[in-house]
């Protein structure tokens, strides 16, 4: 389980395809720190550490399935990379409830610089029947936050200048694609809904 608190902007040090996997080398000074086996949230994309070198690079992979619903497999050597390791017990849940399953990929669809914040735009397709509401919760790239604009298939959110300047919003453009995780809570809310439909 992770926060969507992102705790380091890594680089993307080395891209390789093995089969239908991709291999790939994460260059964070958080490498020292972690073991073999542990899990960590890449672009909010939980995948395990399977090897580390020295305190500087690790490698995780990638499985056909995850690059196909997520943007992994867009990524290049020398990309920026959010990341977040797993919660600890007893710590505090400063984002929300993030699981690190990337429901489905998201296109960032305008960009606007307002009085020292960032309004970030993002369309997605309706017919996963995901939803998002103002002032709920959302992952973009694995970073959790709050929508401030809500309609079918579409919400905007608000990035400050620390957001901004460490995660990978600082690097997005129109016409990217991200990964989305909608609120956990929602899901199960919105499940439970078709139920009483039926």
């Amino acid at each position: 389980m992770f926060t969507g608190i992102i705790e380091n902007l890594a680089k993307v040090a080395k891209v390789e395809k093995s089969q239908s996997n991709l291999e790939l080398y994460i260059e964070s000074t958080l490498a020292g720190e972690l073991k073999v086996d542990q899990s960590v949230a890449h672009n909010g994309v939980c995948l395990t550490v399977v090897e580390i070198f020295g305190d500087r690079t690790y490698r995780v992979t990638a499985i056909e399935e995850t690059i196909d619903k997520t943007n992994l497999g867009d990524l290049t050597q020398g990309d920026s990379i959010n990341l977040e390791r797993c919660m600890t017990l007893g710590a505090r849940l400063d984002g929300h409830i993030v699981q690190g399953h990337v429901d489905q990929i998201g296109i960032c669809e305008n960009i606007q610089e307002k009085d020292g914040s960032w309004i970030y735009t993002f369309s997605y397709d309706t017919s996963m029947e995901n939803v998002t509401v103002e002032k709920g919760s959302i992952t973009v790239n694995g970073t959790s936050l709050t929508v401030v604009n809500s309609s079918k298939g579409v919400f905007s959110v608000a990035i400050i200048p620390y957001t901004y300047e460490n995660t990978v919003f600082n690097t997005l453009s129109k016409g990217d694609r991200v990964n989305l995780e909608f609120d956990v809570i929602g899901k199960y809310v919105a499940r439970m809904m078709e139920g009483y439909k039926g």
